[in-house]
């Protein structure tokens, strides 16, 4: 009998009860699907998390200082005199002032935008474009005028495009718009990565008190490592202690999440792959059965001089055929599910998240669920290989 002959006897039989084909293969539907699912949500994770760590720059140092109980106080001249004195690793750096409080528009109040005072080169840092007007420049800092630039949410909901010129009140100081960022996401929304607004950080640490951070890029992504070694020395050779600072690396930040996404996927897609046992035990199961009702058949097809490996080859392919049908049926569920999952997590998270499965994911979970259905349909077929062909036409 050939391989085709063979194919198709399978599927005859496959056909011939499909109640309980469908659930032979529930097991493996479910596992596939879950696998393919969870891989997805695993790479839509990473593409978000990748893509929120680019617009924060990869290629930057952000140190925070805590001068609690140090003998010396980190000035601004101070870090600029360390970025400068290490100039070879390091480029742009702007002091962070984060402030507290709401910002006033006339008679209205916004309690959620997001208030920092930075420097002219914060926006080279991060990549920000000015869509009206200016951004913020060295005499803006270094004679602490009251200016600002808002973010496109304050501009559209307060000023209805036109805030350039207009001015508002931040911890009771006045300070006049000078430009308006482009918009960074799809949708305008109140506390929104758009809902943000920027000030000379002179301006901002005489409104709110200390500059407690700073914002550095490095001049070469490759040698993030040793810009990071050298800011820290400099840094440790000021406070003469490490307990005063602390330096974090985007790019280290984002390969750590990665990790850690990497290995929730995985031990989450491990737990789904139990289903593809579970589905592989219930093909044997119901191939030990199909072994049992065909034994006459088994022992006519022995008599008229049917090899072993036939029979054999004959159940083992009845068993990949429903592995593989099931692996089928779970690949258009697992993608008919990641795209539920879509709309499901972009709406709780409020941000665009896709579930998008990986091809490599999808082949390694059908080959596996068919690798499955040969391994464990190998025992009943060995068994219907081996039967005696006389006790076999003897069976009632």
């Amino acid at each position: 009998m050939s391989i085709l002959e063979s194919l198709s006897l399978a599927i005859k039989n496959i056909l011939s009860s499909k109640t309980r084909t469908l659930l032979t293969m529930l097991g493996i539907i479910i596992g596939v699907a879950a696998v393919i699912v969870i891989v997805g949500l695993g790479n839509g994770l990473e593409g978000y998390v990748t893509d929120s760590f680019s617009s924060m720059g990869t290629n930057t140092l952000t140190v925070s200082v805590m001068a609690r109980g140090s003998t010396r106080t980190l000035e601004v001249e101070d870090m600029y005199d360390i970025v400068d004195e290490n100039s070879q690793y390091l480029d742009l750096v702007s002091p962070t002032a984060s402030m507290a409080g709401s910002v006033k528009i006339g008679s209205d109040t916004s309690s959620y935008t997001s208030v920092s005072g930075v420097s002219e080169d914060y926006f080279d840092i991060k990549g920000y474009d000015v869509s009206k007007g200016r951004g913020l420049q060295y005499s803006d800092v270094s004679q602490r005028s009251k200016v600002c630039v808002v973010g496109a949410y304050l501009d559209q909901a307060y000023f209805g495009g036109n805030s350039v010129g207009q001015t508002l009140r931040v911890g009771g100081q006045s300070l006049t718009i000078v430009g308006v960022m482009e918009q960074q996401s799809d949708e305008l929304e109140e506390g929104g990565t758009d809902d943000c607004l920027y000030l000379p950080y002179s301006t901002a640490s005489r409104i709110s008190g200390r500059i407690s951070s700073y914002v550095i890029t490095v001049r070469d992504e490759n040698y993030l490592s040793e810009s990071k070694d050298a800011l820290e020395d400099a840094l440790y050779d000021f406070f003469e202690s490490d307990d005063f600072y602390t330096v974090v690396s985007m790019s280290e930040m984002l390969e750590t999440m990665t990790s850690m996404i990497n290995i929730l996927v995985g031990v989450l897609a491990g737990i789904a792959a139990i289903s593809l046992v579970v589905g592989g035990i219930g093909i044997m199961n119901i191939m030990l059965v199909s072994v049992t009702e065909r034994t006459r058949e088994i022992g006519i097809r022995k008599s008229l001089g049917a090899k072993e490996r036939y029979i054999m080859e004959q159940f083992v392919i009845e068993a990949a055929c429903t592995s593989a049908l099931g692996g089928v049926i779970g690949i258009l569920m697992g993608y008919g599910l990641s795209s539920v999952a879509t709309m499901v997590v972009t709406r709780l998270m409020e941000e665009t998240l896709t579930v998008a499965p990986s091809v490599g994911a999808v082949i390694m979970a059908f080959g596996i669920s068919v690798g499955i259905g040969v391994l464990f349909g190998y025992l009943p077929a060995n068994k219907a290989a081996r039967l005696n062909p006389i006790d076999a036409l003897r069976y009632d």
